[in-house]
């Protein structure tokens, strides 16, 4: 079987959708299932450099990615993701279809334009969508009249949550399969013997919470001596928002963009990671790349993180509440023991619910459903 999965996002620039179909296409590869995947890609460069301030991955693609056009960044749903809008994809689309020759496609996010809207108008082979987002998805009031006839093409329907199939059958009512994102699971992690910090992975963006973190954070560094390290928001950025908030940078390390292994790496060493988002998530992707790593969180209580956190594995709080962040991040690293057994039982948590090996098996049952 060969399956093209496609994005509607640039792989230069790091997100959620864009790790879970490198993940998933390696999870298929795996299986003896060939894939290509395509999405847009914005090469280094000046022009890239005035399009998009952020960091990103600027190198080549891999092999197995077939590049369609560059990106712009577009506000939706609280976040700013950097979407291929140009026409001229849509002639690369119709040539790597034509070229490839796919049994099934997979696309993400299937009513985002211009790359999955051009696929689901050209491929007349079967088509199977994951739905991602979770919020009012205001812009589908213009692309539900415009293309929303085309989503009839599609002959299955996932979604990553309860949350985010509920968003979807809002607009697009019909069946939908709940599959989780899966997760990256190191072979060996271990919930102690940590280093004495507390992480933060996510980009800027309002809705990931960090300005949430950094007001508590001066407490949280005089009461437990611990260090911040921050990993994936642009390095300018976060200490523009330091100065803004008028927060020293005593005892934060801002790491910027980090690779897969280096994220990992940073996992395993931390005690805990924080995820203080105000909402809009529809899966607590980060918090079960923490779980993998046998991480405890601390993260917001919010729809969408907690489908994915339980007792055993995570301690939640209020949204937005610094004072009590600080209580809960101090409380668990003072707790040695609490802490290193909330980490084990994530670990346990991320194998037995979110492994990749086991969603790539769904996954290939569903294509083999809809080719049938």
């Amino acid at each position: 079987m060969k399956v093209g999965i496609v994005v509607p996002y640039s792989w230069s620039f790091w997100g959620a959708v864009v790790e879970h179909a490198e993940l998933q296409a390696g999870a298929l590869q795996r299986r003896g299932v060939e894939t290509r995947t395509i999405m847009g890609n914005d090469p280094p460069g000046s022009f890239t450099r005035v399009l998009h301030p952020r960091l990103g991955r600027h190198g080549e693609p891999p092999p197995e990615v077939i590049p369609v056009g560059r990106s712009v960044i577009v506000p939706a749903n609280g976040s700013l993701p950097n979407i291929v809008l140009s026409p001229s994809c849509v002639r690369a689309i119709r040539r790597a279809l034509g070229r490839e020759r796919f049994d099934v496609l997979h696309l993400h996010e299937p009513m985002t334009p211009a790359i999955c809207i051009a696929t689901l108008a050209l491929a007349r082979v079967p088509m199977v969508a994951t739905f991602h987002a979770h919020g009012a998805l205001g812009w589908m009031k213009i692309g539900k009249p415009a293309w929303g006839f085309l989503a009839d093409r599609l002959d299955a329907r996932i979604a990553v949550s309860s949350h985010a199939r509920d968003t979807a059958q809002a607009w697009l009512p019909g069946e939908y399969e709940i599959v989780p994102n899966g997760v990256l699971i190191p072979e060996h992690a271990d919930a102690g013997g940590r280093e004495h910090r507390i992480l933060f992975v996510g980009r800027q963006e309002p809705r990931k919470g960090l300005p949430v973190l950094l007001r508590a954070w001066p407490d949280i560094h005089r009461r437990s001596g611990a260090r911040l390290r921050i990993a994936g928001a642009d390095p300018l950025a976060v200490r523009l928002l330091l100065s803004r908030e008028r927060v020293p940078e005593e005892g934060i390390d801002v790491l910027g963009f980090l690779s897969q292994d280096d994220l990992t790496a940073e996992l395993l060493a931390a005690k805990a990671m924080v995820a203080p988002s105000l909402g809009g998530e529809s899966f607590g992707m980060v918090l079960t790349r923490a779980f993998a790593c046998a991480t405890p969180v601390v993260a917001s209580d919010i729809p969408g993180y907690r489908e994915v956190m339980t007792p055993e594995a995570a301690v939640a709080f209020p949204p937005g509440d610094e004072r009590s962040l600080a209580d809960a991040v101090v409380d668990l690293v003072e707790d040695e023991p609490r802490r290193a057994a909330l980490g084990a039982a994530a670990r346990e948590l991320a194998i037995e619910r979110y492994s990749w090996d086991d969603i790539a098996r769904r996954l290939v049952e569903i294509y083999e459903r809809a080719a049938a």
